[in-house]
């Protein structure tokens, strides 16, 4: 069964992490459209109100929301407002730490703060295999919240 997934993560100073994440050919379920920064931006101009019309689209019909963790991700609000979503909607949602995946310069993060209430995991990509067991850990969240 293929698994809607809603990618949460601190656009600015990780998307190209994030983009090794999407790109790397995981098959098992479709990913949730990736905007680039023009888009953000004006979905961002549009105010607050935009932004979680925007959020509550993306989290539509997805079966787990995977947040996407940098060294400064927990401390975004829109990443904040995407777990309380995901959990209030009953979504399957995990972590996975991208701070050791290396940016377009070859260079690694410090490990951020882990944005998720206790009970939900916090996978790392690189040491914990990501590329092989992303879809693995997708499937048992959705699993685990029912879905």
């Amino acid at each position: 069964m293929a698994r809607k997934v809603f990618f949460s993560f601190h656009y600015s100073r990780d998307h190209w992490r994030v983009s090794q994440v999407r790109n790397s050919k995981i098959v098992g379920f479709e990913k949730s459209p990736f905007y680039d920064h023009a888009q953000w931006e004006k979905i961002k101009r549009g105010g607050d109100q935009s932004i979680k019309n925007w959020i509550e689209d993306q989290l539509k019909g997805s079966s787990v929301t995977v947040v996407l963790v940098g060294s400064q991700t927990a401390s975004r609000r829109w990443v904040k407002y995407e777990i309380q979503r995901s959990i209030a909607l009953g979504k399957g949602l995990i972590g996975v730490d991208v701070s050791k995946i290396k940016d377009q310069n070859g260079q690694t993060d410090d490990t951020g703060a882990n944005p998720l209430p206790s009970g939900y995991p916090l996978y790392r990509w690189n040491s914990d295999n990501g590329r092989q067991n992303l879809g693995s850990w997708v499937e048992k969240a959705a699993q685990r919240a029912g879905r």
